[in-house]
């Protein structure tokens, strides 16, 4: 039971702390912080990926399918804007 006390606290802290991290980043960095977190989430889906395949129990079964589902999303979409993003620097060949 303190275990579980414990990881959910360090959860809604760590909720909060990336809130206020994230509403303090100026626009001009969300594309490099973007690609960070591309890397993150990479990292993040290899663990939802064994936590999903482990046979230890139903529910951490269940809840690393979410993690995966999740974090699939979080790292096409991050993908996405980066490309996007980079997309608007790159210069515009002339009709000619």
């Amino acid at each position: 039971m303190t275990l579980l006390l414990t990881s959910l606290t360090v959860f809604v802290l760590a909720m909060f702390l990336g809130l206020e991290i994230i509403t303090k980043v100026p626009p001009t960095l969300h594309t490099p912080l973007m690609s960070g977190s591309n890397a993150v989430s990479g990292i993040t889906l290899v663990g939802a990926l064994l936590a999903a395949g482990s046979a230890h129990q139903d529910l951490a079964t269940y809840l690393g399918f979410a993690a995966v589902f999740f974090a699939t999303i979080n790292v096409v979409g991050g993908f996405l804007v980066t490309h996007r993003m980079l997309a608007m620097f790159t210069s515009k060949k002339k009709k000619g």
